[in-house]
């Protein structure tokens, strides 16, 4: 077996955490074995100024590193979870997701204060939709703009008076221990995460036999489980990784569960519902969407379409 990979990942300190993290799993189980890390800028790393709520091409954070692996030109790839396009490229495999990190979203404050003391004098920063339609739920007045950069740039701007409070992913804070910035952690029945949000993918060719071979050994089964659930509804509901659609899938007890919500931009119309089962092998993202679609998504996700394409 070939005994040299070449690993693609994004220049971010997050993204290299996250492939030294991986590269450390498989040399547990491959301790001969050599790991090149390769990093690549994608249109996400270098498009700063663009807007991440309107429409982005699909794979604004990946594409550069999926082409590079379709023409082999790297073995394997390690991605953000909800960086990654829902629709499958045929000619792409995911064969690992390792243990799930924290899923949850978290409040930064400048001056320590929790969302329930931010009035609309204090602006908030996010990149994502589904955050700002959470929080505008949850208090209408409050101020929401746009923010850019990698995990450690939007925590400066803060710091710099930018921003007083953001809203991040908490794996990714986590991942850098930057803990001492979190005021809050937000709760998963006031604000559900991004479909696969707190989990590392390893991506690679579906041609490449030897890196599917290593790579399904670091692969965390439940972790897998739930995040298909996730994506899989995230794709029946038509939404992108952009849309502010939440779903959270976890173990309890005997049970899987699956939650998900669909918001309008505003945060003002939303669903939210609950589905769970003992059989592991049922489809709970199909039987979610249909109580969704029951409820009239479509006249949300319609309503946002629009909203969105102005």
């Amino acid at each position: 077996m070939k005994n040299k990979f070449i690993v693609g990942t994004r220049t971010s300190k997050l993204a290299l955490f996250q492939t030294n993290k991986v590269i450390f799993e498989l040399k547990k189980n491959f301790k001969n074995f050599h790991f090149e890390i390769k990093e690549i800028k994608t249109k996400g790393d270098i498009l700063l100024n663009q807007t991440l709520d309107r429409n982005l091409d699909k794979g604004f954070f990946v594409n550069e590193i999926q082409k590079l692996l379709i023409e082999q030109k790297i073995d394997i790839a390690v991605h953000s979870l909800k960086d990654l396009p829902v629709e499958n490229d045929d000619g792409l495999k995911i064969s690992a997701i390792l243990k799930r990190g924290n899923p949850q979203d978290v409040f930064l404050s400048k001056s320590k204060k929790k969302l329930d003391s931010f009035s609309k004098e204090q602006v908030i920063g996010t990149t994502s939709l589904r955050r700002k339609a959470q929080l505008l739920k949850i208090n209408p007045n409050l101020t929401i703009k746009d923010v850019r950069g990698n995990v450690d740039t939007r925590i400066k701007k803060m710091l710099n008076g930018e921003f007083d409070g953001l809203v991040m992913a908490a794996a990714g804070i986590e991942r850098l221990n930057l803990n001492n910035h979190i005021t809050e952690y937000f709760n998963h029945d006031i604000f559900l995460n991004a479909p696969g949000q707190g989990a590392i993918a390893v991506e690679h060719s579906v041609n490449n036999h030897k890196a599917e071979e290593i790579v399904k050994k670091i692969n965390d089964s439940n972790s897998m489980l739930c995040v298909n659930h996730e994506r899989n509804f995230m794709k029946a509901m038509g939404g992108g990784c952009n849309y502010p659609i939440g779903a959270y899938s976890y173990l309890q007890g005997e049970n899987l569960n699956l939650e998900g919500i669909v918001l309008s931009l505003d945060g003002k119309q939303y669903i939210r519902e609950h589905v769970s089962t003992k059989n592991f092998n049922n489809d709970l993202s199909k039987e979610l969407a249909e109580k969704f679609f029951k409820k009239n998504v479509v006249q949300i996700i319609n309503k946002i379409d629009s909203e969105i394409n102005k």
